[in-house]
């Protein structure tokens, strides 16, 4: 088990997300003596009566607070006996979804809610689907709301049956579905005598015990390279955080996309001498010779990844103004930013159904499969062998707003060969005299 726990919450528009981890951090007693007055003379002025307002303590702007919903993500920190956890609260309107996908890319576990007189809804499914598309793997569902349907086991079983069938269409395995309810405290710090019937874990409880995997897969060692460290003519270190792995002093690693091999000379984990260093570790690392690095290579060992100019991805669009194919844009994977284009869509997602449907467009909040091709190769891999860089984000390259994130689906094409983009390209179309017929013939010219 990990120390910390970086996890989201996620739901539709006031089921309760703020409310249930505000009560966490009521019940744990986490809170300063000034933040618990201030909370209950909030409180008097709320719309419940007096009674302790618990969003209080995670929805912090005004505009938050004066329409009563979470806009932007709200980020807490608090530690119990047991773990140190990190909790992004989302908002919950699809106008925002691209702000859920922001929290999920950070978590390593969602609590997705349900409110208990509605059941699973399409913004459920939506948030559900986007944050196993973002590579969350842990999810626990919290059945909130539950006082307002007298703790029924009927409604727990029919909710439940909604939850195992979204699970499955997704591959999740078993999550476990906890009846709740965030005003009351009913199963969120404590076990509820209302629930007689319910012998599962409490939601802190399932927070403080469940089991999350620090390494960022493949199985060997990663680190791109996020900065070449100079200080003085006698020192080069290369920094950055291994995403996966470990590495040693004296371990022979390769440097991507150039393929040249070095041996480690020194590690520090900030100004410390250290003899190795793990995955989830910021690290400078010292070569024995001298070899072509910069920001943006990888630093690897037994971890089997390549260099590709082309591969498939899903895309979730985050722009207001929509995708358009054949577009140049700048490509963020791991350390690394290139110049790329879409250059086809094969399919969109409905977010909602996961239905695939063909689409020549895409707007803000929808998914697509696409392919991107890449001006020069570039170090990558497949989102579930190395997350680190199997995930990306596009970047208009004349506002530099985040216009789309997604994962890589497959790699379709390595190795060194050469991509020409349509930026470097010009076509004419020049009459020719075929035999006395003039025809129109198009030829493509490459600008140099």
């Amino acid at each position: 088990m990990t120390d910390l726990l970086k996890f989201i919450t996620c739901g539709s528009v006031d089921d309760g997300k703020s409310t249930l981890i505000g009560h966490i951090l009521y019940d744990a007693k986490l809170l300063y003596a000034d933040q618990e007055q201030a909370l209950l003379l909030d409180s008097r002025v709320g719309s419940r009566g007096g009674a302790i307002d618990y969003s209080l303590l995670l929805d912090g702007l005004m505009a938050e607070r004066e329409q009563g919903i979470t806009i932007d993500v709200a980020y807490r920190y608090f530690t119990t006996e047991r773990r140190s956890f990190i909790v992004a609260d989302t908002p919950g309107h699809e106008e925002y979804t691209r702000n859920m996908a922001v929290g999920a890319s950070f978590a390593d576990l969602a609590v997705i809610l349900v409110d208990a007189t509605q059941g699973v809804l399409t913004q459920t499914k939506r948030h559900t689907r986007i944050c196993a598309m973002m590579g969350i793997r842990q999810f626990v569902f919290a059945i909130n709301k539950f006082d307002l349907v007298g703790y029924d086991k009927g409604v727990y079983r029919a909710i439940s049956a909604e939850i195992a069938a979204l699970s499955a269409s997704l591959g999740l395995k078993n999550p476990p579905v906890i009846p709740v309810s965030a005003t009351e405290g009913d199963n969120v710090t404590v076990r509820s005598a209302k629930i007689p019937w319910y012998t599962g874990k409490t939601l802190l409880e399932h927070l403080e015990t469940v089991e999350i995997s620090e390494d960022g897969g493949g199985g060997g060692f990663t680190l791109p390279v996020q900065r070449v460290s100079r200080p003085n003519h006698s020192f080069r270190g290369f920094q950055g955080q291994v995403e996966s792995g470990s590495v040693s002093v004296d371990d022979e690693i390769t440097v991507l996309p150039s393929g040249q091999i070095a041996r480690v000379k020194a590690l520090l984990l900030g100004d410390r001498a250290v003899d190795c260093a793990h995955a989830g570790q910021p690290v400078t690392v010292q070569l024995d010779r001298e070899v072509d690095v910069s920001r943006g290579s990888v630093l690897a060992r037994k971890a089997d990844l390549q260099a590709a100019a082309q591969f498939s991805a899903t895309l979730l669009w985050m722009d207001d103004e929509a995708l358009t194919i054949g577009r140049e844009y700048w490509v963020k994977i791991g350390t690394k930013q290139v110049p790329g284009t879409v250059r086809t869509m094969n399919y969109s997602v409905d977010v909602n159904t996961g239905e695939q449907k063909k689409a020549h467009s895409l707007a803000k909040n929808e998914i697509a499969q696409c392919v991107i091709a890449l001006n020069q190769p570039t170090v990558l891999d497949e989102f579930r062998k190395h997350k680190a860089l199997g995930e990306l984000i596009l970047i208009d390259r004349v506002s530099h707003a985040t216009s789309a994130c997604g994962v890589i689906e497959s790699v379709l094409e390595s190795g060194a060969q050469e991509f020409v983009s349509d930026a470097a390209l010009q076509r004419l179309v020049i009459p020719v005299d075929f035999g006395g017929v003039t025809k129109q013939v198009e030829i493509t010219l490459r600008v140099l």
